[in-house]
């Protein structure tokens, strides 16, 4: 893969996170500036670690002595899982649950770090699906740390100044994104 494809990918595994912190930022009353900073840069750090993890785990399974077959095989695998993850992204377009939106003292990191576990699961598939395309894994890293920390920060100022309301219009693109970027593993790789 392309630096171009894969921003495509992680940016839409990062539009995950800004309709989470969209969510939260229409929730406080204040947005405390440092207390952002460091959460955005646990953000990063959680999906680095994911995105790690799923990478080296693909690059382990090939590690053996690698057939014709077995590299169309994890293609196909890495087409699937952007295929899924896009359509769980405009599922939850789709379904757009509303939240209660009341004001907030404090960030609740609890509740959002319940929330965001789905998001490393599904970032560590990503990070597999990469492994399996042999993609590096420096300049993956270094992109997902910058559109996280990007994310999670006009995430939530946008929730803070227009509500939760835009976070469909977020899933929908981060779901045309990965399906995007799984047609184009089809096109490049398994055909």
């Amino acid at each position: 893969m392309n630096v171009v494809e894969e921003i495509v990918i992680l940016l839409g595994i990062s539009l995950d996170i800004f309709g989470a912190m969209e969510c939260q930022g229409s929730l406080v009353a204040k947005i405390e500036k440092k207390q952002l900073a460091i959460f955005s840069g646990i953000l990063a750090a959680g999906q680095t670690i994911a995105l790690s993890l799923g990478s080296i785990s693909a690059l382990l399974l090939c590690q053996r002595e690698i057939q014709v077959q077995d590299v169309f095989l994890g293609q196909v695998i890495a087409a699937a899982i952007f295929l899924c993850l896009g359509l769980r992204l405009l599922m939850k377009a789709w379904k757009n649950e509303g939240i209660i939106e009341r004001r907030e003292e404090t960030f609740d990191v609890r509740l959002f770090l319940r929330r965001y576990v789905h998001s490393v699961l599904f970032t560590m598939l990503t990070g597999f699906a990469m492994g399996f395309l042999g993609t590096p894994l420096a300049v993956q890293l270094l992109l997902v740390i910058i559109l996280t920390m990007l994310a999670a920060i006009i995430g939530m100022y946008t929730g803070y100044r227009l509500g939760y309301e835009h976070k469909m219009k977020a899933y929908a693109m981060g779901g045309v994104l990965l399906i995007a970027g799984c047609v184009d593993v089809i096109v490049k790789y398994v055909i």
